[in-house]
């Protein structure tokens, strides 16, 4: 006779539970700064390695559009807002939500630079370049009443695909030897 354990309240049908984080952060440099490292840490928690590909292209994507909130739409007094969803296995979903919803998103994309191409020597004018060229898309949508919310979706590697640090082989024991077996160090 077959058995089956059951679990309360799934079905096969139950679609899985979205991971999200999101947390409201000053908007200074330091909060800019702060959302990326808390980006990386939430993406380690949620099972990425720090140093995949994917865990570092979206404390990338963070970091510049933190730092658009930071820079062009700081309101006083007013915060801005990370959110952090991974709603299917292969894609995360970035979003900064910030107060200034006048100033729409000027999206500048690799087709649109060379027609107005920063200076070369301006130490700013390329996050969103970044953000493009990282992103499978991006764009910007209201956020009522006054903000508006700019998100990118990153797609994320297979867990097998990643290498966490403990599965890395060792190939120099610090003594210009490789190590005959795991344990050697």
């Amino acid at each position: 006779m077959k058995s089956q354990i059951s679990t309360p309240g799934w079905t096969p049908h139950t679609p899985p539970t979205p991971l999200r984080f999101t947390r409201l952060l000053s908007a200074t440099p330091r909060g800019a700064r702060l959302a990326r490292l808390l980006a990386v840490r939430q993406l380690t928690e949620w099972g990425r390695p720090s140093t995949s590909t994917a865990t570092e292209s979206a404390a990338l994507v963070v970091a510049e559009l933190a730092a658009n909130a930071v820079t062009h739409a700081r309101v006083r007094g007013r915060c801005f807002r990370l959110t952090l969803t991974i709603e299917t296995p292969d894609t995360l979903r970035v979003e900064v939500t910030d107060p200034r919803g006048d100033r729409p998103l000027q999206p500048r994309t690799a087709a649109t630079a060379t027609a107005a191409a920063p200076d070369p020597t301006a130490e700013s004018g390329r996050g969103l370049l970044l953000v493009d060229a990282l992103a499978t898309r991006w764009g910007s949508a209201p956020y009522p009443p006054s903000g508006k919310t700019v998100w990118a979706c990153l797609p994320l590697a297979a867990r097998d695909d990643d290498l966490y640090e403990t599965d890395r082989p060792q190939t120099d024991t610090g003594r210009g030897q490789r190590p005959e077996r795991w344990g050697e160090f």
